[in-house]
């Protein structure tokens, strides 16, 4: 009997054992150590030009807290001129900040399958005892972990980078800019930012088209997030009296330096609003407002005149009290979405065919 004659054996696919889990996480890390330590190596830079520059901040700003009163002259003087010097150079770290989740799910995320189903190796592994769902679940699993610990962690120090922003309380923590950054937030988007990596690698199958897609759907998501998403996770306050000294309406408490005005909105006795146009207009009949002012009356002055004149200036927010609860929702429906992304993935991988 020849090799060529001889029966098959059929139980032998059968006798083969799964691969474990453990060395399929250590081919994971094998085949993504670049990538992972790419990440590790960029939060590293950012996190140690952070720990510098937030040294010199919080040495600036103890020269505000130790001011006192607060309301004094001199401590207002002191407390303008630290923003001024540190408020720009953070406002453009939290907006460079803002696309890092973006980019992690992009290049770590997309090519985790797409590289693999571009090539073709995906065939050799599903021949190696790994199977397909098992594939999918060794590679995505660790590195979405692992890269959403490293945000976590990352978080950290940028909530203790702007803390000096938000401890005299005139700046929200709420604000869109910064709240993502911030808390559990940060790691619940780079999470998803990776789960819609993973899923676009696997629909389009190839590396640069899914990087594209990955940013494009990420920022698109975030942008509508901030935008309408985030101030209904909890009903608004409403309140018609301003922060305005020597207010009629002062037994009323005024809305916190802290809150994230969401609108303001001018209205008659009757209820009706008013136009911008029209609260011009008004404003036109009362020329002492502009004396010594350059043309332009004091917000304040204006406001107390259009106040006693019957108007009310109607304020929705949202307290900085409820950035937690924020927090844990945001991080909840990410963390959420995220799992439903990558349990789609891993059917997608199952139902596809080779």
């Amino acid at each position: 009997m020849t090799a060529l004659t001889v029966p098959a054996r059929s139980g032998h696919d059968a006798d083969l054992r799964p691969v474990p889990w453990r060395q399929m996480a250590w081919v994971t890390w094998r085949q993504h150590r670049i990538a992972l330590a790419g990440v590790a190596m960029f939060l590293g830079a950012v996190a140690l030009w952070l720990w510098i520059a937030g040294l010199q901040l919080h040495h600036a700003y103890a020269a505000v807290a130790a001011c006192h009163p607060a309301s004094s002259s001199t401590c207002v003087a002191i407390s303008d001129q630290f923003n001024s010097a540190y408020g720009a150079t953070a406002e453009l770290t939290a907006a460079l900040l803002q696309g890092v989740p973006a980019l992690i799910g992009a290049f770590v995320g997309a090519p985790v399958l797409a590289r693999e189903l571009e090539t073709g190796t995906f065939r050799y592994a599903w021949t190696q005892g790994f199977g397909r769902w098992r594939w999918a679940l060794a590679k995505l699993l660790p590195l979405a972990i692992a890269v959403a610990a490293a945000a976590g962690v990352f978080s950290l120090l940028l909530s203790w980078y702007y803390r000096p922003f938000f401890a005299d309380g005139n700046q929200t923590a709420l604000a869109p800019s910064v709240f993502d950054l911030r808390g559990v937030a940060f790691a619940a988007w780079t999470l998803a930012a990776f789960a819609i990596g993973a899923l676009a690698g696997m629909l389009i199958r190839r590396v640069v088209p899914a990087i594209a897609a990955t940013l494009a759907v990420t920022a698109a998501l975030a942008l509508a997030t901030g935008l309408y998403l985030r101030e209904h996770y909890i009903t608004a306050l409403v309140t018609s009296n301003p922060n305005v000294p020597g207010s009629p309406m002062g037994s009323m408490v005024n809305v916190p330096g802290s809150a994230w005005i969401l609108s303001q909105q001018w209205q008659t006795r009757g209820g009706q609003p008013v136009s911008q146009p029209a609260l011009a207009q008004v404003l036109q009949g009362a020329p002492q407002l502009y004396a010594g002012k350059g043309g332009v009356p004091e917000s304040s002055s204006a406001t107390q005149y259009l106040m006693q004149h019957g108007y009310t200036l109607w304020t929705t927010y949202q307290p900085a009290s409820r950035f937690w609860p924020f927090q844990w929702i945001e991080g909840g429906w990410l963390l959420a979405l995220s799992v439903l992304l990558l349990a789609v993935t891993v059917w997608v991988v199952r139902r596809r065919a080779a």
